[in-house]
């Protein structure tokens, strides 16, 4: 823990990674790969990245797929800050904001507790519209605590 700290902490060089991938199950599964492979080339810590990613690529292919167009994935890290964000193309179906996520009424349900994993993990998150008919939600993580 403390050697993946101290590789975070000079993580100072702006990196990024960007990758289009099919809304399906396994491009979801893939973005959560290549994330991990990419922040482990970093030196960067992943696990909470890994969640994150692989429910914001998750919502990307459930409910931001469109026949026919991918979503994508970009990773950046600046200054001591990682952001995570994905990008699909159905603004009009966009996850409750930052603060407004509240779980599920029914605790056997199988879905709607994604976005009460980012809020949890994430230092920051949010909602960008646009351009028509894209959306991209993304989350922050801050490499240095």
């Amino acid at each position: 823990m403390n050697r993946e700290i101290r590789r975070a902490q000079q993580a100072v060089t702006e990196r990024s990674f960007t990758v289009l991938l099919s809304p399906t199950r396994r491009g979801a599964r893939l973005a959560r790969l290549l994330a991990v492979a990419h922040l482990d080339a970093w030196g960067l810590p992943s696990e909470a990245a890994a969640h994150i990613v692989a429910e914001l690529a998750a919502n990307a292919s459930v409910h931001g797929r469109v026949q026919g167009r991918d979503f994508q994935l970009s990773l950046a890290v600046r200054e001591k800050t990682l952001r995570i964000e994905v990008t699909d193309t159905r603004g009009d179906s966009a996850p409750p904001g930052p603060g407004a996520v509240k779980a599920p009424e029914d605790d056997g349900a199988e879905s709607g507790r994604g976005m009460l994993i980012v809020e949890a993990l994430a230092d920051h998150w949010g909602i960008a519209p646009g351009p028509v008919p894209r959306k991209t939600v993304w989350a922050e993580i801050d490499l240095v605590r």
